[in-house]
């Protein structure tokens, strides 16, 4: 089919974190590949992992557990698994671009600051073709509260970006047990944190005006059935090991949640989708984001506090 071009300015990007923000992918591997070892299994390849990627946690184990069958119990083998992610995991490491991206579109809140005659600094002009407007941001990430905190924590003031009302990690309450990734679940109550907390006055943002970063098959399924725009960054092995079925994953349209809502798909082609192989120089006039230049970030009116932002520690 056409590709669709007539789409509207992205108000809000998504992300979910893993393999996408911090290069936690290999790390992950590392840990089970240490418990296979140990149990005399062979190491974890592709094939099984891509299904693992982007899951809630009781999914992805069970997943693992059927191809494994390690000599051991379920809460053995998370009691070993815990421990080597609590050691490992703290060396995770932003991705390619993934400092800049964020900074940018951070700075875009500045296009909402008003001067003293009332007019905001997106009135004034921007790009032309686009408006200057904020693209809000949201987290959207299976990780649970524990793993989160371990994995950011050389990490906070990246991801304090991140408004603490607006992250939704994989043990929040208000995602239904076996409702998470690649179902939309996850990414419709993202947008929702972003509604609920616009500015006066601000319209609500629609599912076609988000963009999700997935890295994962099953996160950009997620994406799609949630009805918006998404860019797929993959692991480079990941990629290869999918390599001819682009379009598929591009679509959401690789069967990861069965056939559930299959209305919710994309089709082949369809536009709603783009690979990326990093996320350096992104391309923000594609999706019609405009980003104010660097020294906005010298207004006095951008200091704001980000204290309550700040991811810190599990206790």
């Amino acid at each position: 089919m056409a590709p669709r071009t007539d789409f509207p300015p992205i108000r809000a990007c998504l992300f979910d974190m893993d393999g996408l923000l911090l290069d936690t992918e290999d790390l992950y591997t590392l840990c089970i590949n240490l418990i296979l070892e140990k149990y005399g299994k062979t190491s974890l390849p592709w094939s099984i992992k891509a299904r693992l990627q982007g899951r809630p946690g009781p999914e992805a184990n069970a997943l693992f557990h059927e191809w494994a069958k390690l000599p051991v119990s379920d809460s053995d083998y998370l009691a070993e698994l815990t421990a080597l992610q609590k050691k490992h995991f703290p060396s995770a490491r932003p991705l390619p671009g993934v400092e800049k991206l964020l900074s940018d579109l951070g700075r875009t809140r500045w296009w909402d600051i008003k001067d003293q005659s009332g007019v905001r600094n997106g009135g004034k002009g921007g790009s032309v073709g686009h408006k200057a407007q904020r693209v809000h941001i949201a987290l959207a990430t299976s990780s649970t509260s524990a793993n989160f905190s371990v994995k950011t924590s050389n990490w906070t003031e990246l991801f304090s970006v991140f408004e603490s009302h607006r992250r939704v990690l994989g043990d929040d309450k208000r995602i239904q047990p076996g409702r998470g990734k690649p179902l939309p679940d996850i990414y419709l109550l993202a947008l929702k944190t972003i509604n609920d907390s616009l500015g006066e006055g601000e319209e609500p943002i629609t599912p076609e005006e988000c963009l999700v970063f997935e890295d994962s098959v099953p996160g950009v399924e997620a994406g799609r059935r949630a009805g918006m725009r998404v860019v797929w960054c993959p692991h480079p092995m990941l990629k290869k090991e999918y390599e001819g079925r682009e379009p598929e994953i591009l679509a959401g349209r690789m069967g990861e949640a069965g056939q559930i809502d299959v209305h919710q798909l994309g089709e082949i082609g369809d536009g709603w989708a783009d690979y990326f192989p990093d996320l350096t120089d992104f391309p923000y006039g594609k999706y019609g984001m405009v980003i104010p230049s660097a020294e906005a970030e010298l207004d006095e009116s951008m200091q704001e506090n980000t204290e309550a932002g700040i991811a810190t520690k599990a206790a």
